[in-house]
């Protein structure tokens, strides 16, 4: 089951669409946001969209304006230039796991369920939540709890991983869970657990990487005018979003000219969006996300 799309009306309207545009849907996912958009698209317009997950080709749209295509968005550059598109009119990316990937749970994305260690957004990726937490190093295992989990005890559960799997290997979700028994108290244990789930879900699938390398492409491929309407869902994304957005990087300020300009190659586009009450409802998914708008100056 794919749901509802996050921020769909906000998300699209920041893309101020020209009907014959040419536009990136990089996290295709259910197709909710691709079909808003193809709806206020003309017949000459285009749509491309990405997905590295190989479930979300079951719901690729027929429509002639629309290509899908099964690959990382991390590629966007190469396999638009393949499509022989060199320009875009917008972007739009929602970053995080999809309604789908968390409900399935042989994936082993969600907390919920007893699964074996997956957590890969695609089966082409060569590591494995497996592999994370029964190979990698302490100082390894400590610094993806730590960094991506904003896990303060981060090396204390790494320290107990490490004993746990020195007895037998740790296979499962339910496993893990049981590892780490000591650090989840009752009225806390929900969201310990998804802080871990979700610091072994972004080294698995290079999350972090990921959005810097995408981010990275988009001052080439937008023509100028052109929008990025990124969808953030925790703070490790949004801040590079945010960052890129102000500044054209990710790390310290900007190189500015003899006269103390900053050559950037954004503007922002209104402020921070977020997700009303109403949606919330609707969608619990919704409550942690956060909308970026950027045009191509």
């Amino acid at each position: 089951m794919y749901h509802n799309p996050v921020l769909l009306k906000e998300s699209v309207d920041g893309l101020a669409i020209k009907t014959d545009g040419i536009y990136v849907d990089v996290t295709f996912g259910g197709g909710g946001h691709s079909k808003e958009i193809l709806k206020r698209l003309g017949e000459k317009g285009k749509l491309i969209a990405f997905d590295q997950d190989e479930d979300a080709l079951a719901n690729a749209l027929e429509d002639d304006r629309f290509t899908l295509i099964n690959e990382n968005f991390r590629y966007i550059k190469q396999f638009l230039k393949f499509y022989g598109i060199r320009k875009v009119d917008g972007i739009l990316a929602d970053f995080g796991v999809s309604s789908h990937q968390f409900d399935k749970a042989e994936r082993g994305f969600s907390t919920r369920f007893d699964a074996d260690l997956d957590m890969r957004m695609s089966k082409k990726n060569q590591i494995s939540a497996y592999d994370v937490v029964n190979n990698y190093e302490f100082e390894e295992l400590r610094n993806v709890l730590f960094k991506y989990g904003d896990l303060r005890s981060g090396g204390a559960m790494a320290k107990a991983i490490l004993a746990e799997r020195e007895e037998s290997p740790i296979q499962t979700t339910e496993q893990l869970k049981e590892a780490l028994r000591q650090f989840l108290p009752k009225s806390k244990e929900h969201k310990i657990l998804a802080q871990v789930y979700q610091a072994i879900r972004i080294e698995v699938n290079q999350e972090i990487a990921v959005i810097e390398e995408f981010l990275m492409q988009i001052p080439d491929l937008l023509d100028q005018g052109g929008r990025l309407s990124a969808i953030s869902y925790h703070s490790l994304e949004d801040r590079l979003v945010k960052r890129f957005i102000r500044a054209g990087q990710f790390e310290g300020e900007p190189e500015k000219d003899f006269y103390g300009n900053i050559d950037v190659p954004f503007k922002k586009v209104g402020g921070l969006i977020v997700p009303s009450r109403e949606e919330i409802k609707v969608n619990n998914r919704a409550r942690s996300a956060k909308l970026r708008i950027a045009e191509r100056i």
